[in-house]
């Protein structure tokens, strides 16, 4: 129950921000995001680090960041690719993604033994968050006839890019704070008047800055790599005439998995601001965040000395 394992999905294309912004520089001391996330679950008492990345930057990856995290605490490797399927099923001709968040955490199967979180490898998600799910994950818990996870979750208000739209997990809840349902919703912005959504780029609907939101910063057990399974052959069954671009997400996963009243997943509310890099415009302004963070001394100017 001590250990704690930290899976950080870092096998995205960036398609919109151009680049493999998971290597890219951000912190004064040449520090990539997910750094910041490494050193903060550390600080909260994580003691193992699963990266899922792809097989064609593994050595640029390793070389990057991995070197230096290994230095500090046990580190593993999974791969994710499109080739990854149950029997049976076949990618289509064209399809050049990999299958989407879902089947990355899948992917992890085989390297994780421990209670653990997944968070994205581009997203700050603020010291804080890590130590609330740290402590939610050390929790005992009752056995109430369903698996027993956790999300944190963030204000929209404090989610969003000022250079364009975002997708983010809608959530609802009960009372004493447990989800009920997540959307996926994937055209959200900013307007001078209200946070809006739109599904065809026309028609704006506005959403209150107080929804809960996810940025799949998840707290989960192993318990959930068999449901994965299960859920991953669903998927490609019924998406089968749409698998050139579908996606098995996590969010959508999990929600699945409360509707069906097989997990309980109590929701972390967290005031912290979220910040990442979704667009190149929003590169300076991360910089600029990081550098204020060091300079309140949060973060050491080099976050690994010596290494």
């Amino acid at each position: 129950m001590s250990s704690l394992t930290l899976v950080v999905m870092a096998a995205g294309i960036g398609s919109r921000y151009g680049g493999l912004k998971q290597v890219e520089a951000f912190g004064p001391g040449g520090e990539v995001v997910l750094e910041y996330s490494v050193y903060d679950a550390l600080k909260a008492g994580y003691d193992r680090v699963v990266f899922i990345i792809r097989r064609d930057f593994e050595d640029l990856f390793r070389d990057r960041i991995g070197e230096k995290i290994a230095r500090v605490a046990e580190t593993a490797y999974v791969f994710q690719s499109i080739d990854q399927l149950p029997p049976d099923f076949s990618a289509p001709p064209g399809r050049t993604k990999p299958w989407g968040t879902g089947q990355a955490v899948l992917c992890s199967r085989d390297a994780v033994r421990t209670r653990f979180s997944v968070i994205n490898s581009d997203d700050f998600y603020g010291r804080a968050t890590f130590e609330a799910m740290a402590a939610e994950l050390r929790r005992e818990k009752d056995d109430e006839g369903a698996y027993q996870y956790a999300m944190m979750g963030y204000r929209l208000a404090n989610t969003l890019s000022e250079h364009g739209h975002v997708a983010r997990g809608i959530c609802e809840s009960t009372q004493d704070g447990y989800l009920i349902n997540i959307r996926e919703v994937l055209k959200i912005q900013r307007f001078p008047d209200a946070i809006k959504q739109t599904e065809n780029g026309v028609d704006w609907t506005p959403l209150p800055e107080e929804s809960v939101v996810s940025m799949n910063f998840w707290g989960f057990e192993p318990n959930l790599f068999g449901e994965l399974e299960t859920l991953f052959r669903e998927f490609l069954r019924i998406r089968s005439g749409s698998l050139d671009k579908a996606e098995f997400l996590i969010p959508e996963a999990v929600g699945s998995l409360v509707r069906s009243k097989k997990a309980r997943v109590r929701i972390l509310p967290t005031r912290e601001r979220w910040f990442g890099v979704t667009y190149p415009q929003d590169r300076a302004r991360v910089q600029a965040a990081i550098l204020k963070l060091v300079r309140e001394g949060l973060y050491p100017e080099r976050l690994w000395p010596g290494i």
